[in-house]
């Protein structure tokens, strides 16, 4: 190693990628392919005594991630913090302004403030670099803001958040309730303590923000995205959607039309045949379409604290490189918020359960009900459920215009024979 440069890598946040990362620089500091040695000279984390699976005896401590960040013995610094605001922040905007390289898995930094820190880092001369924070180790973040540039991407669509994906695949395999399997992904560590991130959405809505600013050019426009989570997903539809040839999954989305880009996370329907129905457990998948270069799909971990190591550690190695490129995918003064479609004027089709008395002309009054506001019925299926109050019918639909198709539920909610509120899931456009 005589000869080669030493990078001095401080890093905020211990926690399980934050161990994982200085495991990996502990065993193989000559990492990057271009030559160098990566050497942790700071760490910082909310507490010092906390038990860690490696030791930090030997490193220097800051109690402020800010120290840290523009400490002169860091050259690199690596913010594993978490959260859109507040220290995590505060350090990357210290360390930009100071002009240090930075690398983050922060999803909700990036989707929430990216283009201002891209602004900071393009004005700076320093690198800012992410691809952790989609994903986990598979290779997003460079997939669209590197190998895809050549290519005018029209859409992303996928699986962005491994706890959701665990809760559904381990409801339709044991036929166990939402509340029972979060209960056990939170004993096993794949749901926090206080799970509304994952489950509520949110944490996918931050990936596909950041995709959808790599993909389309375009400032990263979290705010826009619609959202809705896994809550409310009942044991029920996963079985009534398999029986339909359908699995449910949390898929995030973002769409680019004339008329602009629509953000979207909900749960959705995938056939069963679909690549996204067959990625199970904790797995995250995307498919990439292109105008030149067609579909493309990628699947693996993504969360953890080796793959999500390996990523930090990806971009530590561009670092070392010297890689200079902009942030998104067009320089900071460039980038503008995209427009947001109003999701009433999106199309595609649904998935309806409806709860109905048992008795005669039930079927006719929602048929017919749904034909007078322009909904046409693709499938249908009525399966009696043992201890259900009314009877079960579950029908899909064509593709129809958002607006209208709430505007039929509202209609069929209002029919005698109808108990409760329509269930409404969409079928993914995939």
């Amino acid at each position: 190693m005589t000869g080669q440069r030493t990078w001095r890598v401080g890093v905020a946040g211990l926690g399980t990628v934050g161990a994982g990362l200085l495991k990996f620089l502990s065993e193989r500091p000559d990492f990057a392919p271009a030559g160098g040695v990566a050497s942790v000279t700071g760490v910082s984390a909310r507490s010092r005594s906390r038990p860690r699976p490696f030791d930090i005896a030997g490193l220097p401590w800051f109690d402020d991630p800010v120290a840290l960040a523009t400490s002169p013995d860091v050259d690199v610094f690596v913010e594993l913090i978490g959260g859109s605001d507040g220290p995590a922040k505060a350090a990357v905007e210290a360390a930009l302004a100071a002009g240090k390289p930075v690398v983050t898995a922060n999803k909700a930094l990036i989707a929430e403030h990216g283009a201002e820190l891209a602004a900071l880092a393009e004005a700076k001369g320093a690198p800012l670099l992410f691809e952790a924070a989609v994903m986990g180790g598979v290779p997003a973040v460079k997939i669209m803001r590197e190998a895809m540039v050549g290519d005018e991407i029209k859409s992303v669509a996928g699986i962005l958040n491994g706890t959701c994906n665990y809760i559904l695949t381990e409801m339709e395999a044991t036929g166990r309730s939402f509340a029972d399997v979060l209960a056990e992904a939170q004993r096993l560590g794949y749901a926090e303590a206080d799970p509304t991130m994952d489950v509520g959405g949110f944490d996918a809505a931050h990936k596909i923000s950041i995709l959808a600013a790599l993909a389309f050019g375009c400032a990263p426009n979290y705010a826009a995205a619609e959202i809705e989570g896994i809550e409310g997903v009942d044991l029920l539809d996963i079985q009534l959607a398999r029986d339909l040839g359908y699995r449910i999954k949390l898929v995030a989305s973002a769409d680019r039309s004339p008329d602009g880009v629509l953000v979207r996370v909900h749960p959705s329907l995938a056939p069963l045949a679909h690549p996204l129905a067959q990625a199970g457990g904790a797995l995250n998948a995307l498919f990439i379409e292109g105008a030149r270069i067609g579909r493309i799909f990628v699947q693996g971990p993504g969360a953890g604290a080796g793959p999500t190591a390996a990523a930090v550690a990806a971009d530590i190695a561009d670092v070392m490189t010297g890689a200079v490129r902009p942030v998104f995918q067009a320089p900071a003064g460039q980038l503008q918020p995209f427009t947001p479609v109003d999701p009433s004027k999106s199309i595609g089709r649904a998935y309806l359960r409806l709860s109905v008395k048992d008795e005669p002309g039930v079927i006719a009054a929602v048929s017919e009900t749904l034909a007078e506001a322009g909904v046409s019925i693709e499938s249908f299926l009525q399966k009696p459920v043992e201890n259900a109050q009314g009877v079960p019918i579950v029908l899909t639909t064509h593709a129809v215009a958002e607006s209208v198709l709430k505007a039929a539920i509202e209609r069929i909610a209002g029919l005698s024979a109808v108990l409760d509120r329509p269930r409404l899931l969409r079928i993914a456009r995939i």
